[in-house]
């Protein structure tokens, strides 16, 4: 195989609750059908944006569960089974292949660092229990480790069903580092940018798209880029690569992001509640305010919010 079996624009989907903090079924299904019905290329449950690390291990079963029953095969499924530890990651992997899920996401363990040797070994594990793709998901900003590019480029020879590489990093250098060493060995194997403003950089360079939240509120920025790209109508990437980099702002209006992005889909139309599970607390006035202006300057609503 010369073609990565993933591509394209996946957005990380939110979870979706009630005010009481339950996983609100009636919402998250509201949400997969809107994604569904729009261009993006797959769907990724239980991300960064999908809320995972504020939720017990038993909810996040049960919306990867529903999630991926709910999309039965339209559209591929990445489920996030991030975890501290080596085997409750190769649990949550075995469940969601179990619920049919098309891969499976893997960042790097949290709070202690590792040695590379110990880094190298934990995604080995995890791949060799699961029958089903998995992904490499490097956020250091988060996990405070990068995963370095000579284990993405071991792991891509020595791992089959280690497909592909989301790259949540401020630079595009780590990616075309990555690019250089991993594709002439492994050329099926996908390398995704984390960060919406490194999608066009991140195709230039040979990657194969993008995981990106803004593919929530605003797929026609990224399909748009990823269309334009693949037409080699190069001007309209510019133009539409040049409207997402007004998006970045609002992920940082509020610490974590998750309502911001729920807030704007909101503001695109999209009939579902906006409540995260604690510690992240409601958006105030003037961040809604601010979003709203973000939106608007990006050209996704105009100044009526629509």
């Amino acid at each position: 195989m010369t073609q990565p079996l993933f591509s394209g624009v996946i957005p990380p989907v939110p979870t979706l609750f009630t005010a009481e903090g339950e996983f609100n079924e009636t919402a998250q299904a509201i949400l997969i059908e809107h994604l569904i019905n729009s261009p993006v290329d797959g769907l990724f449950f239980l991300g960064s944006a999908g809320e995972f690390a504020h939720m017990s291990r038993e909810m996040r079963l049960d919306v990867a569960a529903f999630c991926t029953r709910l999309v039965a095969g339209r559209k591929p499924v990445l489920i996030g089974i991030a975890s501290c530890g080596t085997q409750e990651t190769i649990e949550a992997g075995l469940h969601a292949q179990r619920f049919g899920a098309d891969g499976v996401v893997v960042v790097n363990p949290w709070y202690n660092p590792l040695s590379e040797s110990n880094l190298l070994q934990h995604f080995k594990r995890v791949a060799e229990a699961l029958s089903i793709p998995v992904i490499l998901y490097n956020f250091p900003a988060l996990t405070g480790q990068s995963i370095p590019v000579q284990i993405i480029k071991t792991l891509a020879i020595d791992c089959p069903n280690i497909v592909g590489l989301k790259d949540t990093v401020d630079t595009l250098s780590h990616i075309r580092e990555t690019l250089h060493a991993v594709k002439p060995v492994r050329p099926d194997f996908a390398v995704f940018a984390g960060y919406d403003e490194y999608l066009l950089g991140t195709l230039i360079l040979g990657g194969d798209g993008c995981i990106p939240a803004s593919a929530n509120f605003a797929p026609q920025l990224t399909c748009g880029i990823r269309d334009a790209w693949h037409k080699q109508d190069y001007s309209r990437a510019v133009e539409l690569q040049q409207s997402l980099s007004w998006i970045p702002p609002l992920y940082g209006l509020d610490l974590p992001f998750y309502n911001a992005v729920k807030y704007a889909l909101q503001l695109t139309g999209l009939d579902i509640s906006v409540h995260s599970l604690p510690p992240a607390s409601p958006l105030t006035a003037e961040m809604k305010t601010e979003i709203e202006n973000i939106l608007q300057r990006a050209g996704v609503i105009n100044k009526e919010g629509n």
